[in-house]
């Protein structure tokens, strides 16, 4: 008969790794995984290991040079930062479509680097609360 709970302390802490891992490579033969392995590939490899420590990465307005901070989501996840890092306004646009996260997410990053401006036109505005953004789910 298997046993469901580990019989030694340090058998928990590898159950839970083969677990982490188990969902991660299953995951990457998901749309969610491809989408995210993709904006990956897009991200420079200061943005890449933001977004894995922290789960948003930053970018450089093209237009305005201003600072954006795209945090993990498909919505009212974009956020204009001050040169502190604090949150100044929030921004919520996104392309056409049901598309997964990484996609709408790379989307955001190339529309705030490449045409800034017209981004900025159709982008609805919000005031930014720090518990919206305080805590974003890690994806990368």
């Amino acid at each position: 008969m298997w046993r469901l709970s580990p019989s030694r302390p340090g058998e928990r802490l590898r159950m839970r790794a083969i677990r982490a891992l188990f969902i991660r490579h299953g995951a990457e033969r998901t749309q969610e995984g491809r989408s995210l392995r993709l904006l990956r590939e897009w991200l420079s490899p200061a943005q890449r290991a933001q977004f894995a420590d922290k789960g948003y990465f930053e970018v450089i307005g093209g237009d305005t040079g201003r600072r954006y901070r795209i945090y993990a989501g498909a919505s009212t996840n974009v956020c204009e930062v001050d040169e502190k890092g604090y949150p100044t306004r929030g921004l919520c646009f996104l392309p056409l479509g049901e598309l997964p996260i990484g996609d709408v997410m790379l989307s955001q990053k190339i529309a705030l680097e490449c045409c800034e401006n017209r981004a900025l036109a159709v982008a609805r505005r919000f005031a930014p609360t720090g518990f919206m953004f305080w805590r974003s789910r890690l994806l990368g």
